[in-house]
């Protein structure tokens, strides 16, 4: 069936420009195939794992699942793949959950587009961790400065269930000091294609890497390379002291002929390789619509060249821009697999934040294959929900296996992740109790654990290295706060951004929450907002409930 797969990918990939409907169809095999192989992977028999930490687990058993049909969405020939989200967790038969971190923001913006074009935006286009890790949450910065970022937990109830709690995890990556930071090679790797022929797409590109640009010093290099119907080198390495030369190459560009992005890529880390810095950033910047094919290279190549670029050093960085040939879903699988980020770009205001305000986070990794793993005590938690993350779960065994790749943490980035928990004898619980089920926890326990809300754990690599380093956090049930008030600013705003990305959805598990609270939670927790991102979500929300 793979042969058959790959095959079939290559025989897409041979096509010259491709048009919308050869695109989709590549995709759907795409995404075919990393189903096949995602299952595949479910079928081995685990590795060695860690024991559970409150119960015994019992036998573990292997169940085959078929594979399920992945419906590609079309909004003006935008391409998604749909998501299912995530389900309710019963903690006496799961008790552990595992997932790789995400730092991409691009579905937030993506979204921003569609509300302020005066349209609600696709289900399968909304990922709620992107709309949550959009914004800072002023964690506080490590304190032992042996580790790359510091954790941050918080309990409190759920805005939306009056049975239910969230408990908030944050992660805060350490930031760079301006004497500390690392020389840049840059590759501006830009879709030329006729497809990028927009205002808001080859010349949103162009203001927005000139933006980029002037941050940059006389120990930093840019380099040019772009991409249609054939690639070309239209600046080698220069240094970023030669504004004006770097500027007048951006300025030259101009949009036309089909599109094959596998050579353009191929050429792009072809000059970072050249112009490689130690010890310093060497990244490719890749700005697209996504709406290109991948030439003779195939997309399993493509995949497979992308991951070996990263463990020689080189990041990958996918920014989107435009509208209605956006390829979501290829831009994103590339972005993981490259150690990378990707980010949408649908106005100059959101280039000054991801180019600017947010340059370093998004081009110094301090962390990589950054993992969390959450165990849940059955005496006192019954039920739990991860909100998103949908497409980085991880199995339980893949949490200790140094092979497995996971998500990248830059300087200074915070990363959020929540779940929705409901305690051992709350109403309404969504898992009825067993007949024959015998918590023996006690025995087994003891009282000393009985405080132990949650065991947390995060794995990491440090970017040079191989091996992974362990962080442990015990969450106590003397953390719970049992009015919302109590909670803190980040604790309220987050979960009004998880309301919201939620409802966009489709809002299963909001219960009767609305836009107007959502809106009322958002107010009044907008707190310190120098950039304005809080206050111009106030106004998302306000338009898409009259949407």
């Amino acid at each position: 069936m793979k042969t058959n797969l790959l095959i079939l990918i290559a025989i897409v990939g041979l096509g010259g420009c491709a048009s919308n409907q050869s695109n989709q169809y590549e995709l759907k095999t795409v995404a075919a195939y990393e189903r096949a192989e995602a299952d595949r992977k479910k079928l081995v028999t685990p590795s060695v794992q860690s024991p559970p930490r409150y119960v015994q687990q019992s036998e573990l058993k292997i169940k085959a699942k078929a594979l399920l049909h992945q419906n590609i969405q079309d909004e003006s020939q935008e391409t998604y793949v749909e998501i299912k989200g995530n389900g309710i967790k019963n903690v006496a038969m799961e008790p552990v959950s595992t997932f790789s971190i995400d730092v991409d923001t691009a579905a937030y913006a993506n979204a921003r587009r569609f509300i302020v074009d005066g349209r609600l935006p696709p289900k399968n286009s909304v990922r709620v961790e992107e709309f949550i890790n959009y914004f800072s949450y002023q964690y506080e910065n490590p304190k032992d400065f042996n580790s790359p970022f510091a954790m941050h937990t918080e309990v409190g109830p759920s805005p939306w269930s009056k049975d239910r709690y969230l408990l908030h995890v944050g992660i805060k990556g350490i930031d760079i000091e301006p004497e500390d930071r690392k020389s840049k090679n840059l590759v501006f790797l830009l879709d030329v294609s006729g497809s990028m022929h927009a205002r808001n797409k080859l010349g949103l590109v162009k203001k927005s890497l000139s933006l980029l640009t002037k941050q940059l010093t006389e120990s930093d290099t840019v380099a040019i390379v772009v991409y249609a119907g054939s690639s070309g080198l239209v600046l080698p390495p220069t240094p970023a002291s030669k504004r004006a030369v770097i500027m007048n190459a951006l300025d030259q560009l101009q949009a036309g002929g089909s599109t094959n992005g596998g050579a353009g890529i191929q050429l792009a880390y072809k000059t970072a390789q050249e112009a490689f810095i130690e010890n310093g950033v060497n990244r490719v910047i890749l700005a697209t619509d996504g709406d290109f094919n991948v030439g003779v290279v195939g997309v399993e190549n493509l995949v497979n060249m992308i991951s070996k670029k990263k463990k020689n050093g080189i990041g990958l960085t996918v920014l989107g821009f435009g509208m209605g040939n956006y390829n979501d879903h290829l831009m994103e699988m590339i972005s993981n697999k490259g150690d990378g980020n990707a980010a949408y770009i649908d106005t100059l205001k959101e280039a000054q934040k991801v180019l600017v305000n947010d340059l370093e986070a998004n081009m110094v990794t301090i962390a990589k294959d950054t993992k969390i793993q959450i165990e849940f005590n059955p005496a006192i938690v019954s039920e739990y929900r991860l909100v998103g993350y949908e497409n980085r779960h991880l199995n339980r065994e893949d949490f200790n296996n140094d092979k497995i790749d996971a998500g990248e943490v830059g300087a200074g980035h915070s990363v959020t992740a929540i779940y929705e928990i409901a305690l051992v004898g709350s109403e309404n619980l969504a898992f009825s109790p067993l007949r024959y089920d015998k918590n023996d926890f006690l025995e087994k326990q003891g009282t000393g654990s009985m405080n132990e809300l949650a065991y947390l754990k995060i794995r990491y690599k440090r970017p040079n290295e191989s091996n992974s380093n362990l962080l442990t956090h015990i969450i106590d049930r003397s953390m719970i706060k049992n009015n919302l008030e109590n909670t803190s600013e980040s604790f309220q705003f987050s979960a009004a951004v998880s309301a919201f990305a939620q409802k966009l959805r489709g809002g299963t598990h909001l219960n009767d929450y609305e836009y107007k609270s959502i809106m009322k939670l958002a107010r009044q927790s907008r707190g310190s907002d120098g950039h304005g991102y809080r206050s111009e979500f106030l106004q998302l929300v306000e338009l898409a409930s009259s949407l």
